[in-house]
């Protein structure tokens, strides 16, 4: 398949910059993934299309502020990005600019609190670093770090929080689980009280959720991999829902990867602890997942590939051509997506 085919025109000025408030006040295109039918709403609405009965799966992964902003003895400023946690104090870690240091220099971030050491130099480009501190890392990182946003987002967030889901609860994310950004702790508990199962998994979203395939022929891209928790309980409710035939709704294409990598040979949801670089795209049979709630994604992106493997391509790219026209707002702080057969 080739990657132009999945190319669209967007203005820049659809896309967000900021989240709108109330969360559950931005809009939500509804999709039905047979006929392509649309519906124009607004996120709080999400209520009219889950049913009773049906496994709504959230990721409840927590953003880090895992940008630091650190400089040599000599002065020069780097950039120091975390991008995954190898042991109680190292990191591999993304530099910039990255040849201003050497395996075995210091960067220092703050006088007596922390630093790192380069210890090696990745054939990808990335760096392991070790870091040095005095007292706990992770409130060091939160009074000295920032949260590492999407290149395309230009403007400071005032509110930390908002790139942060109401239901985060733990993890080491760089980036956040954007579909989950619009619900609020008020919608939430509507859901709940119309007889959805709300089901957590926990997938760590890495930088490689920005990148975009470079390969002409998408066959050839190979997938960036994450790692992913499926708790007992929650494959429990999805595989009694699938024997029953109730629906499970997938809150985001990182919830989608979970589920979808996680199975037996019976198609039963599997209770682990794992990593997946798993890849959908043209016709991937979906063993899980009857329903998304996604987020408008970039062009030639593996996001939009996976989502125009489960609506179909001339559906996604139609509802996609409406969206500009009518000026949703695009990327992680942008619009929603209800796609479904219940539209």
């Amino acid at each position: 398949m080739d990657i132009e085919s999945f190319d669209f025109y967007l203005p820049k000025e659809l896309i967000a910059q900021h989240g709108v408030e109330p969360r559950d006040h931005s809009r939500l295109l509804a999709l039905n993934r047979k006929t392509g039918k649309i519906e124009h709403k607004h996120f709080y609405n999400l209520i009219d299309y889950l049913k009773k009965g049906d496994v709504m799966v959230i990721n409840r992964t927590k953003v880090i502020p895992a940008r630091l902003i650190g400089h040599k003895e000599n002065g020069v400023v780097i950039e120091c990005l975390l991008l995954k946690r190898l042991g109680l104090n190292k990191w591999e870690v993304l530099l910039k600019p990255a040849k201003r240091l050497k395996v075995g220099d210091t960067l220092t971030f703050l006088k007596d609190k922390l630093s790192l050491t380069l210890l090696e130099i990745k054939d990808d480009g990335n760096r392991v670093v070790e870091f040095h501190y005095e007292g706990v890392f992770e409130a060091i990182l939160d009074e000295l770090g920032e949260l590492p946003l999407p290149p395309y987002i230009k403007e400071k967030l005032e509110d930390k929080n908002r790139y942060q889901t109401v239901y985060a609860k733990e993890g080491e994310s760089v980036a956040a689980p954007t579909a989950g950004l619009h619900f609020t702790k008020e919608l939430l508990e509507k859901i709940r009280e119309k007889g959805v199962i709300i089901a957590e998994i926990y997938l760590t979203v890495g930088l490689g959720t920005f990148r975009p395939v470079q390969c002409k022929n998408i066959e050839d891209h190979v997938m960036h991999t994450e790692e992913y928790e499926v708790p007992k309980e929650t494959a429990e409710q999805v595989n009694l829902a699938k024997k029953e035939g109730r629906r499970v709704v997938a809150i985001g294409t990182t919830s989608i990867r979970t589920l979808e990598s996680s199975l037996n040979e019976k198609g039963e949801l599997i209770a682990q602890k794992s990593s997946t670089g798993i890849f959908i795209y043209g016709d991937y049979n979906f063993k899980i997942v009857d329903a998304i709630v996604t987020n408008f994604h970039l062009p030639k992106s593996t996001l939009v590939m996976l989502i125009s493997a489960f609506t179909g391509k001339d559906n996604l790219f139609n509802a996609y051509d409406i969206a500009v026209k009518e000026k949703y707002r695009f990327f992680s702080l942008g619009d929603a997506m209800y796609i479904g057969d219940n539209v």
